[in-house]
């Protein structure tokens, strides 16, 4: 009787609510009750009081059903007129916001990236993976440092390869330091020895000595390459001063590294830093000692230059080598000029 009386409770509230629908879910009940009970227990004229039973009940269901169906859109018509006088005549006005959101939040992001100075770079791989990423494709690249090491043995080989393979323009303009300014070259030998006296990858140490011959080999590099790919335009400017970091500068980012082989930083093209870079770059080598480039016709050189091709070539773009060299000075200049050892392998 308790658990009777709990379920009318739980029922109760509903049945109030759709009392219609409740009525006729009752009547629809009792007719199915009458219409499989026999016909005598309503008489000697069951079936046909039966009959009129069922069909009146039927008819007072379809009754409700109708009520509770006008009932229902009686309710709904005013949201309805809600739907369609309101928000799907604001709709052409919220997608005109919404647009205008994206476009904002597009400004916002581009901005955000804009301010996003550099990204530090913190490995050998992740340094060596954003300069092969640097040369891909890039029809341009701006350098700055000391002597150009790296340049020579990856940098400028793979730039020219990859610009010859797809036959289309490359310019590349190259700042290091000014190897008959005695001064500098000193100045650069005891800062790079001041940070390790031991060799460096390439099995070297630095002296003043080895500073002039990576800044004369340089200058060669940029002879030989032009000589033999006739889209290459490149510039070689000699600097009095010396600095800590190499900026390396393509189509698509910037790369400044130091001395630590771990640590760089790299900003994306575009970016505020990137084209700030860019200016610095271009007007450091407009003040620059420029080598005559135009003259490598002037001056031809083998695919393994002779020391008496080497000796002319400085010769004659007034950047004449040091009386003190010999035939083993030219010579390693050359190699390291054409077989320069990455010092980051």
């Amino acid at each position: 009787m308790g658990r009777l009386k709990a379920a009318l409770r739980r029922t109760a509230p509903w049945a109030a609510r759709n009392a219609d629908g409740a009525i006729a879910l009752a009547l629809a009940f009792v007719v199915g009750v009458l219409g499989i009970m026999p016909p005598e227990i309503f008489g000697s004229e069951g079936d046909k009081i039966q009959t009129q039973l069922v069909n009146s009940s039927s008819l007072v269901i379809m009754a409700l059903v109708a009520t509770a169906l006008l009932r229902d859109r009686a309710r709904q018509a005013p949201v309805e007129r809600t739907i369609t006088s309101g928000a799907l005549a604001e709709l052409p006005i919220r997608l005109a916001r919404l647009e205008e959101i994206e476009t904002l939040a597009h400004s916002t992001r581009h901005a955000l990236d804009a301010l996003q100075l550099v990204r530090v770079l913190g490995s050998r791989q992740e340094i060596a993976q954003c300069h092969a990423e640097a040369r891909r494709d890039t029809a341009r690249w701006l350098f700055k440092g000391g002597t150009g090491t790296y340049l020579r043995a990856v940098t400028l080989p793979q730039c020219v390869a990859a610009a010859r393979r797809d036959k289309r323009h490359l310019t590349v303009r190259v700042e290091v330091i000014d190897p008959s300014d005695l001064e500098v070259c000193e100045t650069y030998a005891h800062y790079r020895r001041s940070l390790s006296d031991t060799p460096d990858g390439t099995g070297e140490t630095w002296t003043t000595d080895r500073v002039r011959k990576e800044s004369y080999a340089t200058v060669l590099a940029a002879f030989w390459h032009r000589q033999r790919y006739g889209l290459l335009d490149i510039g070689v400017g000699l600097s009095s001063t010396m600095t800590t970091f190499r900026w390396d500068l393509s189509s698509s980012r910037l790369i400044m590294t130091v001395e630590d082989p771990n640590k760089a930083m790299t900003a994306l093209a575009d970016t505020f830093y990137y084209e700030n870079c860019d200016t610095e770059l271009r007007l450091s080598f407009e003040q620059a000692r420029r080598v005559p480039l135009e003259m490598y016709r002037k001056v031809p050189l083998s695919d393994e230059p002779t020391i008496e091709e080497v000796q002319e070539l400085f010769e004659r773009v007034g950047l004449p080598l040091p009386k003190s060299y010999n035939g083993h000075d030219v010579v390693d200049i050359a190699r390291k000029a054409l077989r320069a050892v990455d010092p980051y392998a």
